[in-house]
């Protein structure tokens, strides 16, 4: 089952946050400077965190995983809310299976 998983990163390297970004381009949506909303089987974001995992500096960087539930349309707008522009969620079921 893909849940919804929000994914925040600091990364103290611009050449290593510029592959986190590329990487994670492939997985979600970019919602905010260093911010993803993706959908996720669990081996999928094992794979995700795998290709993380080789890339940032374990003592100096820091990738955020928090799952926001199953994927349903209900369940992301009760569990998002903005303080300015609204959020749209762009249709993500054609980014990765």
């Amino acid at each position: 089952m893909r849940q919804f998983v929000l994914v925040s990163y600091d990364i103290s390297d611009a050449k290593r946050w510029r592959k986190i970004f590329k990487i994670m381009k492939g997985f979600g949506e970019h919602v905010q400077y260093s911010v993803f909303i993706c959908q996720l089987t669990e081996m999928q974001e094992a794979d995700l965190k795998s290709k993380l995992a080789d890339i940032v500096h374990h003592r100096q960087d820091q990738v955020m995983f928090v799952h926001i539930g199953p994927v349903t349309r209900d369940q992301l707008d009760k569990k998002i809310s903005t303080v300015g522009r609204d959020y749209f969620p762009r249709d993500l079921s054609k980014l990765i299976y």
